[in-house]
């Protein structure tokens, strides 16, 4: 799976991923009005306005980028309908040719994480059979629990050649509070790396590791560091533009030959309509919105790359 995701954001020239991140208030009244007229203010009612707000931005990108990364916890919240929503939103974005990272940051005790592992990426057993649950072809790993809570998920990784993106250095604001403690001289979050260029050694495609990292865009300074640390391993980069990222500060996440990150922009993208930039766009166009959006975060990514 890293193979199509390199090959797709050269083939698109956008190392971008789209990040399915939906709040109801993101969602255009019309969307909202119609989904409550059919299962009324339910938590039915808020899964169907979504999973429909969802669709319409995903057939107004999915040309332009090569994977979405829909938040599980934005679908949690409104229960097991709001699960059947991320499940139908995986599935159709897959039918749409993206690649979709599931960013679930799962990461636990042995058995634990063996069960996430299959649920999101592999398949369970059923008596005779087997099922795929989720099947996300990435997932994002948090490996505060040491090895036993990532090696369940490299093990299904490989056998369903899928990958994990394993929490290194997150982008948000108290993100240093223990990943920046120092230990042994070295912070914690370049230990980590460290780590998971280990893990990545025996996970190799053709040029990057099944094994990739997350590294916020907040923190360019450490981006240069831990691409250094990991050269193989494919870095997922959230923290752009709502969040302060822009396309200046990325350079240093990629490597000579132009690859080996993807940046990721959530409401940046789908909620672009609400936007003073994107305005003229409204509600009802809101999807064209999000397209505008995509063309001109490739624009500011592509020029950044050009001029490093």
């Amino acid at each position: 799976m890293i193979n199509k995701l390199v090959e797709k954001i050269q083939k698109m020239n956008a190392p971008i991923v789209v990040g399915l991140d939906p709040m109801m208030k993101f969602v255009p009244e019309h969307i909202t009005k119609k989904a409550f007229e059919e299962y009324g203010e339910t938590l039915e009612g808020a899964a169907e306005a979504i999973w429909q707000y969802n669709k319409g931005i995903v057939d107004a990108i999915y040309d332009l980028v090569p994977a979405v990364k829909p938040q599980i916890a934005m679908y949690e919240q409104f229960g097991i309908p709001g699960l059947v929503a991320f499940h139908k939103t995986v599935e159709y974005c897959k039918q749409k040719g993206l690649v979709v990272i599931g960013d679930i940051k799962r990461g636990d005790i042995g058995s634990t994480s063996e069960a996430y592992a299959v649920g999101h990426l592999g398949k369970v057993a059923v008596g005779s059979k087997s099922y795929y649950g989720f099947d996300e072809d990435f997932v994002t790993v948090n490996p505060y629990l040491g090895s036993d809570g990532v090696n369940p998920f490299i093990k299904v990784c490989k056998e369903e050649k899928k990958g994990i993106f394993v929490l290194v250095k997150t982008s948000n604001p108290s993100s240093g509070e223990f990943q920046d403690r120092l230990v042994d001289g070295k912070p914690l979050y370049e230990i980590v790396g460290e780590q998971v260029a280990k893990w990545g050694e025996d996970c190799m495609g053709d040029s990057y590791s099944y094994v990739g990292a997350v590294v916020g865009a907040t923190y360019p300074e450490q981006g240069k560091l831990l691409r250094k640390v990991m050269p193989k391993a494919f870095i997922l980069v959230p923290g752009y533009g709502a969040q302060g990222g822009k396309g200046a500060d990325l350079v240093h996440f990629f490597n000579e030959d132009g690859l080996g990150a993807i940046i990721n922009s959530s409401r940046g993208i789908i909620a672009a309509y609400q936007q003073e930039k994107y305005a003229q766009f409204g509600g009802l166009n809101y999807a064209e919105a999000s397209r505008q959006a995509v063309l001109d975060m490739k624009e500011d990514i592509a020029s950044a790359l050009a001029n490093r």
